[in-house]
């Protein structure tokens, strides 16, 4: 089965929307001044699931090696019950593909979205997405979910998907 093709565009949040938000205080969040102003903090970027049946939440570091972006790229995951949230160390870039579905990822709604190594996002719970595509080797900071009973479904494609650069 030869793959199918899916362009890649850097992320924005508008068209990031259905499968979750951005993390950047440039767009459209006040901060406000801490710690004698020498310092501004911004809240309010999202409500993030982390404690649904027993969850705790979960501060990671991810050690990704680049891989090629075009793929091919056919199996994704979910976590219904907790949000996941990427922060690149050191300017690490990351291809994100993501689709919408309930029993299954929905084909039609594939994306694949480009992330700059100064830029943070966290997917919705129950987000079909691919596994971190690092396109530069570097760590990530993962804000996540963790429980005794593991929250990860597995779906393939049914055709596997090329990611083509702008």
């Amino acid at each position: 089965m030869s793959p199918s093709t899916l362009q890649a565009r850097p992320i924005e949040a508008e068209a990031f929307t259905p499968y979750g938000w951005l993390v950047d205080p440039r767009r459209g969040h006040d901060g406000a001044p801490i710690n004698a102003d020498t310092s501004v903090r911004f809240d309010g970027f999202g409500a993030l699931a982390l404690t649904a049946d027993g969850g705790v939440p979960c501060l990671a570091v991810f050690r990704a090696r680049a891989q090629p972006p075009q793929g091919p790229w056919q199996v994704l995951e979910r976590h219904r019950l907790g949000t996941q949230t990427f922060v690149p160390l050191a300017g690490a870039r990351c291809l994100v593909v993501v689709a919408l579905g309930d029993a299954a990822p929905d084909p039609a709604t594939l994306a694949a979205f480009v992330v700059g190594g100064r830029q943070a996002f966290t997917l919705h719970a129950g987000t079909w997405h691919h596994g971190l595509i690092a396109l530069d080797d570097g760590d990530f900071v993962v804000v996540e979910r963790r429980a005794a009973a593991e929250d990860c479904e597995l779906a393939h494609l049914p055709v596997p998907v090329r990611v083509q650069w702008p």
